[in-house]
């Protein structure tokens, strides 16, 4: 077996337990059969038939290179209001890592956070792996670029104190539309974010690639700019046609 990551609470119901697991696994990172069965250690049958009960009640889902992820019914079971944006992302961020070859994610702005609401990995190399769920500050990197550059003024203004960009790189970023970064976040990696609109035009998110800044180069926005905001742009159209 391989090396498992997820976590091993035990509830005494064996069946749960392993079910558990592959949810964890799973959000952490889009897996396939290998991959699931190395990220929780279960032998392989098992995992692939609690992996196919799981998608049967959407608690799970496929995307479009046949992993499994997150699936619609878990944000559905959290409460009344359904983030929209990563069922919209399945069909779009694969095609964005497919031209880019590089990850690619979506944030949200929570509170002086920001969260991973979707993510895809490229299938080989080295990569900026970033797992759903995963918060960061909104002090560093093209994402918190984004997602500060239209934030109100009471949320940018604290936050803007610790950041290692200035309210002039925020008034470029609403200029180009689009924000890039080196190295901030973190050594050696490279990035650049768009941002997503609602229906009232309104920012809600970021959708970025990011990569080791060997490979995607210190502009990734000379590279990568027009296709990141094509992007955007697609997805705010499947939002746009979403039911409510």
């Amino acid at each position: 077996m391989g090396n498992s990551t997820a976590p091993r609470t035990v509830s005494g119901i064996g069946v749960l337990d392993k079910s558990v697991l592959v949810l964890h696994a799973v959000s952490a990172a889009p897996c396939n059969l290998a991959e699931l069965c190395d990220a929780t250690a279960l032998p392989r049958a098992t995992a692939h038939r609690l992996a196919v009960g799981l998608e049967a009640h959407r608690l799970i889902a496929r995307d479009t290179t046949g992993r499994w992820m997150p699936g619609p019914a878990l944000r559905e079971l959290s409460g009344s209001h359904v983030d929209r944006i990563p069922d919209a992302a399945v069909t779009i961020l694969p095609r964005l890592r497919e031209i880019t070859g590089e990850s690619v994610q979506i944030y949200r702005r929570d509170g002086a956070e920001r969260i991973c609401v979707a993510a895809l990995e490229p299938p080989s190399g080295l990569r900026d792996t970033v797992p759903v769920g995963t918060r960061l500050p909104m002090t560093a990197g093209s994402a918190a670029k984004v997602l500060l550059a239209w934030a109100p003024d009471g949320v940018r203004t604290p936050l803007l104190d610790d950041s290692v960009f200035a309210e002039r790189t925020l008034a470029e970023v609403r200029k180009k539309g689009w924000a890039q970064s080196v190295a901030e976040r973190a050594a050696g990696v490279a990035s650049i974010s768009a941002p997503i609109r609602d229906g009232d035009g309104e920012v809600v998110a970021a959708i970025s690639v990011s990569g080791p800044i060997e490979r995607i180069g210190r502009r990734p926005g000379a590279r990568w700019a027009a296709d990141l905001l094509a992007a955007a742009d697609a997805l705010e159209e499947r939002l746009g046609h979403a039911p409510d």
